[in-house]
């Protein structure tokens, strides 16, 4: 089917059963958010979750694991996630079409609605950029991340997970229902804004003195300052050539009264997950960017906005990559190049982007 009829039809497909989808959310989400407020299992993990479920059915993003999680979770009702799924699923399957939020590799600027999907796609391609020169690879408040099974044994990566107790162990848990190894990672549980993590990442065999990949996704709007802060510090203070990546929203975004983020801050608040902290995004949000980390001892490298952003106004949110320079950290490591001069378009036999697809907005 031609794109553009195949596209018109996907829509008109969409839209017809467009009901039945929203009737299968407002029926589902309360339960999901009972469930957490119920038993202090992280909610707000299940939007990456969801995302890669979506991708792998529309096979764009393979992640059977993703997707095995997804059938056993006890907070999800398999009925409803099949009707709210369906208007894109449905259409996909008679069209082939599949809408540009679940394309991947993500291509352009994303808007905000498009986050959770662009956000996969930038985190892949800075794992994939700097994983030869890393051996061990941190997801900090992992939530249901199932990268450590994309990594092929030759990437010779120790992996570790770091979450909240009740959410870790509920991971686990799930992991061991869907029949899936819980061997390949290192799991340790500990509170970002009470407890020293990095002293339990350390004790849990993390050694500091050697270059690290930490992996820090939609989690720091969920955080206090002072545990933000604290978080980039120890970081800082690994390795040269250690990378953190993380996203972000923007203060303007956190305070806004619009009726999607009043929605927001209203089920995240019953979930004891509060929307509390935001960075000054202040055009050209790079800058900003590279002087709220360069502020903790860290140097730009990528920088992305999730939004629109004018000269007057602020983008709502965005990702960035940083590297500890050669004048901080405990060894003089050289820091990890970029580029490998890898085609733009290819992948790696680990189902990631090849490190050319790296890309860096500059000016907004």
């Amino acid at each position: 089917m031609p794109g553009i009829v195949a596209a018109g039809t996907f829509r008109v497909i969409q839209l017809a059963l467009l009901p039945l989808g929203v009737a299968a959310y407002v029926a589902t989400v309360p339960r999901m958010l009972a469930y957490s407020r119920r038993t202090g299992v992280s909610a707000t993990v299940f939007a990456s979750l969801y995302t890669r479920c979506m991708q792998h059915r529309l096979q764009t993003r393979p992640d059977g694991p993703a997707d095995r999680l997804m059938a056993v979770m006890p907070n999800v009702s398999q009925e409803g996630f099949r009707l709210e799924t369906a208007p894109t699923l449905v259409g996909h399957l008679l069209t082939g079409y599949v809408p540009r939020i679940y394309r991947y590799p993500y291509r352009g600027r994303a808007p905000m609605h498009h986050q959770s999907t662009a956000r996969t796609s930038y985190y892949d391609a800075a794992i994939q950029r700097h994983l030869a020169g890393v051996d061990q690879l941190v997801v900090l408040g992992a939530g249901f991340d199932t990268r450590v099974f994309r990594l092929s044994p030759e990437n010779r990566v120790r992996y570790f997970e770091i979450d909240m107790p009740r959410t870790q162990a509920h991971k686990i848990a799930m992991l061991e229902k869907a029949g899936l190894p819980t061997n390949l990672a290192t799991y340790v549980s500990a509170d970002f804004e009470t407890e020293d993590w990095m002293e339990k990442l350390v004790a849990a065999g993390f050694d500091p003195g050697r270059p690290a990949f930490f992996l820090w996704e939609a989690v720091t709007m969920y955080l206090d300052r002072a545990s933000v802060e604290a978080t980039l510090r120890r970081i800082a203070g690994t390795a040269p050539g250690s990378v953190v990546a993380f996203d972000y929203f923007s203060q303007e975004i956190v305070a806004s009264r619009s009726p999607y983020m009043r929605y927001a801050r209203a089920a995240t608040n019953f979930v004891g997950e509060p929307l509390t902290f935001g960075i000054d995004n202040t055009p050209p949000a790079r800058k900003s960017a590279a002087d709220f980390v360069g502020s903790y001892g860290l140097v730009l490298e990528e920088h992305r906005n999730f939004g629109r952003e004018t000269r007057r106004r602020s983008a709502p949110a965005g990702f960035v990559t940083a590297v500890v320079p050669a004048a901080v950290g405990h060894s003089p490591q050289e820091t990890v190049a970029p580029e490998t001069g890898a085609p733009a378009n290819s992948q790696s036999e680990n189902g990631l982007p090849n490190a050319a697809a790296h890309h860096d907005e500059g000016k907004p």
